[in-house]
């Protein structure tokens, strides 16, 4: 069965967007012995928003959404100032950085798996695509923090649970569900 036609709306990648951008700059903003300076906290935090859908748009070979317009730029950007801003008042509060991460997971993760197989990818490919999604942006900026790689070490279940949402979209898709290929491609 095909999947039935899904388009991400603009609000959906933006608010991605924005979570994964404040929790990169309010995580960034934390290592205070690293002695980050305003630009390089800007900087991680738009790199986190932005890293996940970099690597899905390169292994879909397309235009990186973020390099096609200027919003997800602005807002990444934007939203990484305001959790340089804000770090020390969400950092007392623990449950705002677990729910920032959850919420960023599954925005991510459903966005990434859904463009996959809205591009035509088959189902377990678009399954690595969307865990890719997900997790992608935490990937770049440890990178960037030179920290190891948190995705990948045991007791870390953001990957597990990217997997499984991934898994959860495909199915949904294969069960007649909006989840998968573009209006242009969908019989009437």
């Amino acid at each position: 069965m095909d999947p039935v036609p899904l388009t991400i709306p603009l609000w959906a990648d933006l608010l991605a967007v924005s979570i994964g951008s404040l929790q990169g700059a309010m995580f960034a903003a934390g290592f205070r012995d690293r002695r980050l300076d305003l630009l390089g906290v800007a900087i991680i935090g738009t790199a986190t928003g932005l890293g996940g859908g970099l690597l899905r748009d390169v292994f879909l070979t397309v235009t990186p959404a973020a390099l096609a317009s200027n919003w997800l730029m602005l807002v990444a950007v934007a939203a990484a100032l305001g959790g340089m801003l804000l770090e020390r008042i969400f950092t007392r509060l623990d449950i705002v950085i677990t729910v920032l991460d959850a919420l960023t997971i599954g925005l991510f993760c459903a966005i990434g798996t859904s463009k996959a197989l809205a591009a035509g990818v088959p189902e377990v490919p678009a399954v690595f695509i969307g865990v890719v999604s997900a997790v992608g942006g935490s990937f770049v900026r440890d990178l960037l923090l030179n920290l190891p790689i948190a995705m990948m070490h045991v007791g870390s279940l953001y990957a597990v649970a990217a997997l499984v949402g991934a898994v959860i979209v495909v199915a949904l898709a294969a069960f007649g569900c909006p989840c998968g290929r573009p209006p242009s491609c969908a019989s009437p």
